[in-house]
């Protein structure tokens, strides 16, 4: 299978995007370590444009999928919350059908941005598809 970048996460409209592209992997050399996939967080907006280098490790992958699942139940969620790369935080409007997507880098540019985009149920489709393209692409070993 092509190992080109996916989207595993792409939330965008009204002219503001936070993705995360998946770009590679890394395969760890020590036999106690987990392969990793790299990658970066692109937000644009009319205001602010930027992006940040970033590792996702097989755990971090099983978390979006339970970060997904809150999601799609109504819930605002934490994803890579208190970890060492860039930390997600998705507040859902229910009712405008939008989310402000907060992404936060606490380790090297110190730097905070949240971002408004539209989230429909439709959304949820599509994310979940780019997860499971990112597992068949790259299945990671985490013993």
């Amino acid at each position: 299978m092509d190992e080109g970048p996916i989207d595993v996460i792409r939330l965008e409209g009204e002219g503001n995007s936070v993705i995360l592209r998946l770009t590679g992997r890394e395969r760890s050399d020590a036999q106690d370590a987990s392969d990793a996939l790299t990658g970066e967080f692109l937000v644009d907006t009319p205001f602010v444009r930027g992006s940040l280098k970033t590792w996702v490790l097989p755990d971090d992958l099983r978390h979006w999928q339970e970060a997904l699942d809150a999601l799609d139940a109504g819930q605002d969620i934490a994803w890579r919350e208190d970890t060492r790369g860039p930390e997600v935080f998705i507040e859902r409007d229910l009712e405008e059908e939008r989310a402000h997507v907060t992404i936060r880098d606490a380790s090297s540019s110190l730097t905070t941005v949240t971002v408004t985009v539209p989230l429909d149920d439709a959304w949820f489709d599509d994310a979940y598809g780019r997860l499971d393209l990112a597992w068949k692409v790259w299945p990671l070993t985490s013993d």
